[in-house]
């Protein structure tokens, strides 16, 4: 099937309309019945999950995306999936229970700060990260834990973020770092990792322009379970690498150190590229679980972007750089 160049999944008009759609939120609740994650010590990560297809409740006013299909024909993963079946540690281990404990989580107002080795330091209020033109992205998403969706993003690249900054020439690698609240996120409570929860890129996968700073899911701003009220989207790494709640941008000059990479290093490389031939220390990734269908299908080389992203690592050993 021939791949869709991104500019041609939304255009202008639509756009247009669906930014003024994008100024309300709407509530959804759903629910799950399947537990998908075990409780964990510091230093370990969760198992995939098995068994029965988790049983979601979707809302009666359903979001509806401009695309259908991502540019490989894959079906979109419903709304209610994709919102009620997540990772979010600092809420909670138990993908079941993020949506529950999200009701009071406060996104507004809300200030993103990038600054380090840039000319231009900034503090991005959501107006201004909005004013970026908006554009729906369908990504498919790999979590490490062997499972899988195909989202309806909306957000804009970060390379346009970065071009208003203006990266110092020592600039090497992006920083990014959550929201630190124990108050809001009971889940930073816990031992499980040290926070807040930090992320990394080297500059030149940042700048890529499959990289986005996604604001929302099916033309409705992002829920908080989702990462409200901005996170970023990394689509050939696997999911943990798309760091939620961002609120402090910094471009460095050496590889910052992940918190999965600080918490399991055997485990989690920096890289984290989606790779079917290197299996996880305790599983293995050559194949995935779709949410929303039956079976197992194969994983595909950086999640089935290999002809955009192969040649950011040209030369490196891919098992080395896990």
């Amino acid at each position: 099937m021939k791949k869709i160049h991104w500019s041609e999944i939304t255009p202008e008009h639509v756009y247009l309309n669906r930014r003024q759609f994008m100024v309300g939120v709407g509530a959804m609740v759903t629910s799950l019945v399947m537990s998908a994650c075990t409780e964990q010590t510091k230093g370990t990560a969760s198992a995939p999950t098995s068994g029965a297809e988790p049983k979601i409740v979707a809302s009666t006013a359903e979001p509806q995306a401009v695309a259908q299909t991502d540019e490989l024909g894959n079906e979109l993963t419903d709304y209610a999936s994709i919102t009620g079946y997540n990772n979010f540690y600092e809420f909670t281990l138990y993908k079941e229970g993020v949506a529950g404990l999200t009701n009071t989580f406060q996104s507004s107002p809300w200030e993103v700060a990038v600054g380090g080795l840039v000319r231009r330091p900034t503090a991005f209020g959501m107006e201004e990260l909005r004013e970026f033109e908006q554009e729906e992205r369908v990504y498919r998403m790999r979590c490490v834990e062997g499972w899988s969706m195909v989202i309806p993003w909306i957000g804009f690249p970060l390379w346009r973020l970065l071009e208003e900054v203006e990266p110092e020439p020592e600039a090497k690698y992006v920083r990014f770092e959550t929201l630190y609240d124990p108050a809001q996120m009971p889940g930073q409570k816990s031992g499980v990792i040290d926070w807040p929860y930090v992320e990394g890129l080297r500059l030149d996968e940042a700048r890529h322009d499959l990289t986005i700073l996604a604001t929302g899911i099916y033309g409705k701003p992002l829920r908080p379970e989702n990462g409200a009220p901005v996170r970023l989207v990394v689509p050939w790494k696997y999911g943990f690498k798309s760091i939620k709640s961002i609120v402090k941008i910094d471009l460095v000059e050496e590889m910052p150190t992940s918190s999965w990479m600080a918490s399991a290093p055997r485990e989690y490389g920096f890289y984290a590229n989606v790779n079917p031939s290197v299996a996880h220390p305790r599983w293995s990734q050559a194949t995935e679980r779709r949410i929303g269908e039956g079976g197992r299908q194969r994983t595909l080389l950086f999640n089935g972007y290999e002809e955009e992203v192969a040649g950011l690592y040209e030369g490196m050993d891919l098992r080395e750089f896990f």
